[in-house]
């Protein structure tokens, strides 16, 4: 039987390996898709695409007119809520959640429905105006419970 491992797909394996390190995130997680549900209209939401992307993640947009329903479906309550929803590895990833959080997320993998940044903070990624930067937290959150996983 021929070894099924040439040399050409082992240096094509390390350099993949290689990449994946760079980024910070998860092996796992750069072969997931984080799905991202947003209006049309929203600018912000595109660059924290942009910034999720620029991180390693494979990304898929999906335009709504109305998230709503999903965010409820997800379990994205009003006081959680922001201006997109996403999903990955079976998390919920709602608003404008630093990349290196979502990474930390699928790496620790905690009993939780996902993360939250509540609202629009400026400074946050896809929120960035110049040196302004407002203070904000970014929630795990699931099963009625809320807690503090990132301070900014």
């Amino acid at each position: 039987m021929k070894n099924p491992l040439t040399r050409r797909s082992f240096v094509f394996s390390a350099l993949a390996a290689g990449m994946f390190a760079a980024t910070g995130l998860p092996a796992h997680a750069a072969f997931e898709i984080l799905e991202v549900y947003k209006t049309p209209w929203c600018g912000c939401c595109a660059a924290w695409v942009d910034h999720m992307r620029d991180a390693g993640f494979s990304v898929r947009v999906t335009e709504m007119e109305d998230l709503a329903a999903l965010k409820a479906r997800y379990g994205v309550t009003a006081e959680l809520a922001s201006c997109h929803t996403a999903l990955i590895g079976g998390y919920v990833v709602e608003g404008h959640v630093p990349a290196a959080d979502v990474a930390r997320l699928l790496k620790e993998r905690p009993e939780a429905t996902g993360l939250a940044v509540p609202g629009m903070p400026v400074g946050s990624p896809g929120m960035e105006m110049g040196s302004e930067q407002d203070p904000y937290e970014v929630v795990l959150f699931g099963s009625g419970t809320r807690e503090t996983f990132a301070r900014y």
